[in-house]
């Protein structure tokens, strides 16, 4: 396990970073001409960004990105 230290101007830096890449994931997984393999390999990268995501967020707003993962498989 790492650790990282992050003053306040940081760690907003960060929740927009990984807030854009859920967006962006989350639109690419509602394209219904991406297949399947491609589907699941961006669900599993979406798994790990929202487990980060988790660590600084609220439950309000973490609540906006938490999907059924069932679905996209």
């Amino acid at each position: 396990m790492l650790g990282i230290l992050f003053n306040d101007k940081e760690c907003k830096e960060l929740d927009y970073v990984l807030r854009k890449e859920l967006d962006e994931m989350l639109m690419d997984l509602n394209d219904s001409r991406l297949d399947g393999d491609i589907k699941t390999a961006i669900a599993r990268r979406y798994k790990v960004i929202f487990r980060m995501y988790a660590r600084i967020a609220t439950p309000k707003e973490l609540s906006r990105y938490a999907v059924n993962m069932r679905s996209y498989k």
